[in-house]
């Protein structure tokens, strides 16, 4: 990442901090997504993007639990929000196009609101991939434009004012997991008409890395 976008995105997620939760909080759709993810006791989780993790509250107890975001801020608030739940949270600042964990080092990855932030969401999902183990699975909660469609005017347009201010409103899915190992299992829509939708991926056994 460039150094002035790392400044920026570090600056802008500082300031949106405080108000996180109440913007950007999606109480049902993080559960119902790392209800799809299906965590178990003994396996190691990362929270990609943790944001003020307010996705602790969905996994159950016994998971490993690690947690990055880009901002310093976010992983203050996050880890926090461990100590208040009672739950020990490794919460680390690193970029998420550049994971600092070893391949195949996690049974499952929560990409929440983070591939449409990153300004090279390509990287961040390979880099996703490359650090769960074969067999394991990833979760993916963000907007997207459908696949088989451009994004309309209005959407671009849009897109010059909440590209600079929070994340992108343009960018597609499908091309992403393209560039990867990783095969869609199951996707749904997760209200606001569409706009939001939840995707399971799981990384093969075999053939893939």
């Amino acid at each position: 990442m460039p150094l002035n976008t790392l400044a920026w995105n570090r600056v802008r997620y500082t300031l949106l901090a405080p108000l996180y939760d109440t913007v950007a909080g999606f109480r049902p759709q993080r559960r119902r997504s790392l209800e799809l993810l299906g965590a178990r006791a003994g396996e190691r989780v990362l929270i990609d993007g943790c944001g003020t993790g307010a996705d602790l509250a969905f996994l159950p107890a016994g998971v490993e639990v690690v947690a990055t975001d880009i901002t310093p801020a976010m992983v203050d608030r996050t880890r926090r929000r461990g100590e208040g739940l009672g739950r020990a949270v490794d919460a680390r600042v690193m970029d998420a196009q550049a994971l600092e964990f070893a391949d195949a080092s996690f049974d499952a990855v929560v990409l929440h609101l983070i591939l449409a932030v990153v300004p090279d969401p390509v990287a961040a999902v390979r880099e996703a991939a490359r650090v769960l183990k074969p067999g394991g699975r990833a979760v993916v909660f963000d907007k997207w434009v459908p696949d088989d469609r451009e994004p309309s005017l209005l959407r671009r347009a849009g897109n010059l004012v909440s590209g600079v201010v929070a994340t992108e409103i343009t960018r597609k899915l499908g091309p992403l997991v393209a560039a990867t190992p990783l095969r869609i299992e199951h996707h749904e829509p997760a209200g606001t008409g569409g706009f939001f939708s939840i995707t399971l991926l799981r990384k093969p056994v075999s053939g893939g890395a």
